[in-house]
């Protein structure tokens, strides 16, 4: 464990891990604290919360942006935008400025993977860290996943290994976290409006490996946005894992699939794991999320024999492709994590083409819907739109069908809400379809979060069954 004289702390944001920083800093006593300031933002207000921490000698300001006196260290919160007003007001009053998990990293430095991408942190990271605990490692999932790094720091016992699911918000707050293994799955358009413009976005990613040494691994997907990464990894002497859903990319570090097998290859030595069909996580995209799983247990010591005893248990995770109930013969699966194109363009690669009609629709992240469209028509017997983006998905992929070179049946609808949506699916559905509720966007025109998005659906579809 690492010490360090903290000083005067700013924090950023009343949320979660506002409140959790706030208390790991009261936990540390006046040795290490000089004296714990919380800036809630413009839009917060007094709570109860903020009175139990006032009580304890935090130092409480809520409604305003402008940040007033002098820090040696602030920990901003992940929704808090750098390049926002109150970042920068913070910034100016502050010595020295981070994330919630770089904070967590200078405090606990040993013994983290890192694991990001647009889409598949989650399960990567549940995978990853279920690998390493069937072979008898400690350890746990911790960042983005829900559990705060910084909150385990204290338990954590020795050797334990942090499998950390970090969002782009959380790495552009980082500087000197060091993954002994740090995996980048993907990279797709996806919050620009927090990073403004695609290359910050990509840089936040790409700020996962801007620590490692010729002792690290980088895991790597073999995606043309990340060819840059990869090339840069390589100039730097990095081991670099290419990870290949569809083909052996011909490296001395890779993951891919060969005769419909798993195989990991690392320091030229192969490891055949398991056949593709034995995933019960499926589509494509799982047999990326997989083989990088595979690639870092592998390099921190866990066996073949015991990566393939897991991968062939490891099942769907809630809200992602995961089957919630059957009616008819109709099959029913809530994705509602799919909250961005790219990832819904993934899970349509774990259905059979023509066999899907597709729930899309919520709060329109105005991303362009051109690689969507070709991938729905491609895929889909039918596409319900409904909420805040219906209208406008419903209107691009009805000029699709248009435009399309070749007759394609897709019919397309739009419904108000989301009951409505299932109501409108059910009837297009035939025996031996799915109903795949994969929107597409994010949660917030009707739902507080993707979670209860779910759930939601997941109660529509309970009741339709019951019903019939």
């Amino acid at each position: 464990m690492a010490v360090w004289n903290l000083g005067n702390v700013l924090v950023l944001g009343l949320g979660k891990t506002g409140v959790a920083v706030c208390e790991y800093l009261l936990s540390l006593g006046p040795a290490r604290v000089a004296s714990i300031t919380l800036y809630g933002g413009a839009s917060s207000v007094a709570t109860k919360k903020t009175s139990e921490l006032e009580a304890q000698g935090v130092c409480v300001v809520v409604g305003t942006d402008t940040v007033k006196g002098r820090y040696d260290l602030a920990i901003s919160s992940p929704g808090i935008s750098e390049f926002c007003d109150f970042f920068l007001s913070a910034q100016a009053h502050a010595t020295l400025i981070m994330g919630e998990p770089e904070f967590a990293y200078r405090e606990s430095p040993t013994n983290w993977i890192g694991i990001t991408g647009t889409n598949g942190k989650t399960t990567t990271t549940l995978l990853t860290c279920a690998l390493l605990q069937k072979a008898g490692l400690s350890a746990q999932t911790v960042g983005n996943i829900g559990t705060l790094s910084i909150s385990q720091v204290p338990s954590r016992q020795q050797n334990e290994w942090f499998v950390a699911e970090l969002s782009s918000f959380q790495l552009a707050g980082t500087s000197t976290l060091h993954p002994r293994v740090a995996v980048l799955l993907n990279l797709t358009p996806d919050h620009i409006a927090w990073h403004q413009t695609w290359e910050h976005y990509a840089g936040s990613k790409e700020r996962i490996f801007a620590n490692l040494n010729s002792d690290d691994l980088a895991v790597i997907s073999s995606d043309a946005n990340l060819e840059p990464m990869v090339k840069r990894l390589l100039e730097r002497n990095i081991r670099t894992c290419i990870i290949d859903a569809t083909s052996d990319p011909q490296t001395y570090n890779a993951g891919f699939v060969r005769n419909n097998m798993l195989v990991v290859r690392l320091n030229g030595k192969e490891h055949t794991l398991i056949c593709v069909d034995d995933l019960l996580i499926k589509g494509v995209h799982n047999v990326q999320n997989a083989l990088a799983s595979a690639a870092v247990a592998l390099e921190v010591g866990v066996s073949a024999t015991c990566i393939s005893q897991t991968l062939v248990q490891f099942g769907a995770l809630e809200h992602r492709i995961e089957p919630v109930g059957q009616l008819n013969g109709v099959h029913f699966i809530n994705d509602s994590k799919a909250t961005n194109t790219d990832a819904v363009i993934k899970a349509l690669t774990a259905f059979a083409p023509q066999t899907v009609i597709l729930m899309v629709g919520g709060h329109d992240k105005g991303t362009d819907l051109t690689s969507f469209c070709k991938a729905v028509l491609a895929g889909c017997k039918a596409v319900v739109c409904f909420g805040e983006a219906g209208k406008r998905f419903e209107s691009e992929l009805t000029a699709a069908v248009a435009a399309a070179d070749i007759p394609v049946k897709l019919e397309v609808v739009h419904a108000q809400h989301l009951a409505d949506a299932l109501d409108c699916a059910y009837e297009l559905a035939t025996s031996g379809d799915s109903i795949l509720f994969s929107p597409a966007c994010s949660s917030f025109d009707e739902f507080s979060s993707y979670e209860e998005r779910g759930r939601v659906f997941k109660h529509l579809v309970a009741t339709k069954i019951q019903e019939r």
